[in-house]
């Protein structure tokens, strides 16, 4: 049987670029869309040339690639014609192939917000359609606000698809704006949009999170006969975001009926990148990936309790939708005081330590982790501590170092300028195996009002600074999330530390710490980091 094409829109570096918090350089554009190529989309929206010297910056010097590159703007304004309208010759101007204009599709939002005539709209959108048909570019029509205007006035909305057809449009595309339409209602309008004469191979779908229904709502409309899908990585966009196509795209190539019926330009060897893809753009955020995210997450293949792995170990579809390793994921049997022995020897084998299944020292560590975590240790969290802990148990690890001592100092003053600083400044010494020492210090003074720096950075970049023989190997570490929590209360409180870390070559651990001095529970975490990047290398 012969399957069906669906195309993928990305909007990352425009639409996504909405999201609160969000705004991309040139150069991060740059990255993002050549990693977008790579995964095989079929359009990359770069931006709004004109609107920002950012989008404008990004055409000029934006990559080659195999997607269509494509310039986002707005259809003419009332008053002018396409040919002497500055805000779309902007659009023009930026020298795409395909561009892509929004403009109204809903009654309401034309004579109340816009204020002119229904009529004008249409014309609007027709004679701005047919401008960039007659360069030679491949048109696209966003129709805002398209399913609320549907349900006020179809008649109206479908005239505004049918005038930017008429005028060369390849794609008209139906945008829940607001993010407020539900799956089914979704589909049941798209296949309406079909039946009053739009085609279904010239129709796309474009929707919003708002009831966190976006990528359901966007598959509603496949199946209702669109065949382009709009969306971002990793669900960035304005308010909730847009349609996740890190969660659209898995879903297409590998749950069916879409597997079977469509055909997408992702390739399978593309597919098992996604997860990496995913984790750049958080890279570039500056953002931690969400652990829960689908088919992406950290913990989307995580499994915790102990009926659940003893399956895993003999059969891995039991408790897994798809194989991790399809999505460049990976399974994760964490630990915690839930855990029996199937968790702990699966968890060990991925560890890399082979132990006999009758070996009285999976009874010893599975005793440790129940009292550890008793004391408010976590480890389902924390597979690097983990990991140590039984290797320790098991007379495996070799440490290279002991931690003599550390002090740290964060102060709060005023300059001789009279200017509020913080003061952070810390020392660790280290004793390697042969008996030799080395110290590590840091000290940085800044404004109060950066808030980059404190005593965990400052013991973070003491002991890191002169481990002596072990320095190269430690030098690509970075410290990527801090999260403390609070585990009892009182005077005497118990505090928890769980950081994640990663390297140059995109490896990604969490380490733990406990104290009831959040500084010392800090250290531990810190240091456990250290001590396990040197144990991978001593197994290896």
């Amino acid at each position: 049987m012969t399957r069906e094409r669906l195309y993928l829109y990305d909007t990352t570096l425009r639409d996504g670029q909405q999201t609160q918090g969000v705004q991309f350089s040139t150069t991060e554009k740059q990255q993002i869309a050549r990693a977008l190529d790579a995964l095989g989309m079929d359009y990359i929206e770069g931006g709004w040339p004109g609107a920002n010297p950012t989008d404008s910056a990004f055409f000029d010097a934006a990559p080659k690639t195999s997607a269509k590159m494509t310039a986002f703007g707005m259809t003419k304004r009332t008053g002018r014609s396409a040919e002497n309208d500055e805000v779309l010759a902007a659009v023009m101007n930026a020298g795409t192939d395909t561009v892509c204009l929004v403009g109204k599709s809903h009654d309401y939002h034309v004579t109340d917000a816009l204020g002119i005539t229904l009529e004008e709209n249409l014309d609007n959108i027709g004679a701005s359609i047919a401008h960039i048909v007659a360069q030679g570019r491949e048109a696209l029509f966003d129709a805002e606000h398209f399913f609320d205007g549907y349900k006020d006035n179809p008649d109206y909305a479908v005239a505004a698809l049918q005038a930017a057809l008429e005028a060369g449009a390849r794609w008209v595309v139906l945008c829940d704006t607001n993010g407020g339409a539900l799956p089914e209602e979704i589909g049941r309008i798209t296949a309406a949009v079909i039946a009053a004469g739009i085609p279904g191979e010239k129709l796309g779908i474009h929707t919003h999170n708002d009831t966190e229904n976006a990528v359901a709502g966007s598959l509603a409309a496949v199946d209702s006969g669109a065949r382009q899908i709009q969306g971002t990585l990793n669900g960035l966009g304005e308010r909730c975001g847009n349609a996740n196509l890190t969660s659209i795209i898995p879903t297409l190539l590998l749950k069916e009926p879409y597997r079977s019926r469509f055909e997408t330009g992702i390739t399978t060897d593309a597919l098992a990148g996604l997860a990496k893809t995913s984790h750049l753009l958080d890279d570039i955020l500056n953002r931690v990936p969400m652990k829960q995210a689908a088919y992406v997450g950290a913990s989307a293949f995580a499994h915790k309790a102990g009926l659940h792995a003893s399956a895993i170990l003999k059969k891995p579809a039991t408790y897994e939708h798809v194989d991790p390793a399809l999505v460049g994921n990976a399974r994760i049997i964490p630990m915690s005081n839930q855990a029996g022995q199937s968790n702990l020897r699966r968890r060990l084998v991925e560890a890399g330590l082979t132990v006999d299944k009758d070996d009285p020292a999976l009874g010893r560590i599975l005793d440790r982790v129940k009292q550890r975590e008793d004391e408010g240790y976590s480890y389902d969290s924390a597979q690097a501590s983990f990991e140590l802990l039984a290797r320790e148990e098991l007379g495996v690890l070799t440490e290279p170092f002991e931690v003599e001592r550390y002090r740290v100092i964060s102060e709060r003053r005023r300059n001789a300028k009279g200017r509020v600083v913080v003061e952070s400044e810390a020392v660790v010494t280290v004793q390697f195996r042969d008996g030799t020492k080395r110290t590590g210090y840091f000290k940085n003074e800044h404004p109060q009002d950066l808030q980059d720096d404190g005593p965990v950075n400052a013991l973070w970049q003491a002991i890191r600074a002169d481990l002596g023989p072990f320095q190269d190997r430690i030098d690509d570490t970075r410290l990527t999330d801090f999260r403390v929590r609070i585990t009892n209360g009182g005077t005497e409180a118990v505090t928890r530390v769980i950081i994640d870390f990663t390297d140059a070559q995109g490896l990604r651990w969490s380490t733990v710490g406990v104290s009831s001095n959040i500084v010392d529970a800090s250290f531990e975490a810190l240091l456990d980091a250290i001590r396990w990047k040197l144990s991978q290398e001593q197994s290896a």
